[in-house]
């Protein structure tokens, strides 16, 4: 039996920073399970394939939702939350090798800015000559014709 793609340990881990769901009045279609919506997304990640080709034998939903559930949540910092969740997990149970972890400007901001850039040099004082003009003097018409 393959392993799932979320497994129950994972599931209990993530579900409670997912935002509650929002009230819907007007009824509608029934929404998709987040844990099926989440399943779907990791599908569609790690496989590659287009939104709208999610197999619907996974009971995930259609492709769109799962899109729109993953945009939602990125709105909602879920993936931010879940990130500094399994980084704690991982380090509790020593799994993570901080020899190898590097950190980078996009990662880390600089603190009171960082320096200005440097000025760029001009390296020619001259136009280029124009590509339309002949060097050839204009002829003009004489005024004695």
């Amino acid at each position: 039996m393959a392993r799932p793609l979320l497994p129950d340990d994972l599931w209990a881990t993530i579900a409670p920073l997912l935002p509650p769901h929002p009230p819907r009045p007007k009824g509608g279609r029934p929404r998709v399970d987040d844990r099926a919506a989440l399943t779907g997304i990791l599908f569609v990640l790690r496989s590659g394939i287009p939104w709208e080709m999610l197999p619907a034998e996974m009971n995930c939903g259609c492709g769109m939702s799962c899109w729109r559930r993953l945009r939602d949540w990125q709105v909602a910092g879920v993936w931010r939350r879940l990130h500094q969740v399994l980084l704690e997990r991982l380090h509790a149970a020593g799994e993570i090798d901080w020899s190898r972890a590097s950190v980078d400007s996009a990662s880390v901001p600089a603190k009171k800015g960082g320096l200005p850039p440097a000025r760029t040099r001009r390296i020619g004082a001259r136009r280029a000559p124009s590509a339309t003009s002949s060097p050839t003097p204009v002829a003009r018409r004489s005024a004695s014709s």
